[in-house]
């Protein structure tokens, strides 16, 4: 069979994680990531109602841009949000606009930044690491979710909301899928009933507040000109994102 003569341009795209959190035989510890370009083939998976319907048609999305030979389940939160931001710069370009307190803000996507963590925390490929919770002085171990994680927890959540419409599960299980270990005991029994019974509400924001300043990540936190003046604000990952031309 003839080569093709069309070669799809690419870019490698740096991860968050540096690849430390992955196995050494997992391609994702490289790193790095290839993307391609954004061609017809991905606008179609962006408007099929069906991936909207489901909730699935970002991941699509992603699975179709990447061309390195890595599993997508394996890639952790921090990482696929970089992928995200890579594949609408590389679909749309980096100039990002959004309504923000009542004024048209446009934000450069390329001036975004992996946030600095300490690598000192990580056992090179090995995805855990320790925390001691404040209030009730108890010792746990945690891993950062990864997208087969996410999978999970979103299916059991589904399955928690059939049984109870009016309940949100959504933190503590969450919690209950990242936490490895409590006190040196990994029993999954012994963490979900730490979880729903003696998990203090200060100490869980005290620990999801750690998370957050640890994990490798995209800082996503830039200045804009509002009424004049200059304010910090959290880039919104709305439905414009990619979907540029959609009103909402």
């Amino acid at each position: 069979m003839e080569e093709s003569k069309f070669k799809f341009p690419t870019e490698t795209i740096e991860l968050p994680s540096k690849g430390l959190i992955y196995p050494e035989d997992n391609p994702l510890s490289s790193g790095e990531i290839e993307m391609k370009y954004m061609t017809a083939k991905e606008e179609d998976i962006l408007s099929n109602q069906s991936y909207i319907q489901n909730g699935t048609v970002l991941d699509k999305l992603l699975q179709s841009l990447i061309v390195s030979k890595v599993n997508y389940r394996d890639i952790v939160v921090g990482d696929k949000n970089a992928i995200m931001i890579a594949a609408r710069i590389l679909g749309y370009g980096k100039d990002y606009e959004f309504d923000y307190k009542g004024e048209r803000v446009t934000v450069d996507l390329s001036v975004l930044e992996n946030k600095t963590f300490d690598e000192k925390e990580i056992s090179k490929g090995v995805n855990e690491f320790s925390f001691t919770l404040p209030n009730s002085e108890t010792p746990i171990t945690y891993k950062l979710l990864t997208h087969k994680d996410e999978m999970a927890i979103e299916g059991e959540i589904k399955g928690l909301k059939k049984i109870n419409k009016q309940a949100d599960p959504s933190v503590s299980t969450r919690m209950k899928h990242m936490i490895l270990s409590v006190n040196g005991d990994d029993d999954k029994k012994t963490i979900r009933e730490f979880v729903d019974t003696y998990f203090l509400a200060s100490d869980a924001r005290a620990f999801r507040q750690h998370v957050r300043d640890v994990q490798p990540d995209v800082d996503l936190n830039v200045m804009v000109e509002v009424d004049g003046g200059m304010e910090a604000i959290d880039v919104p990952i709305t439905v414009n994102f990619f979907w540029p031309d959609a009103s909402v």
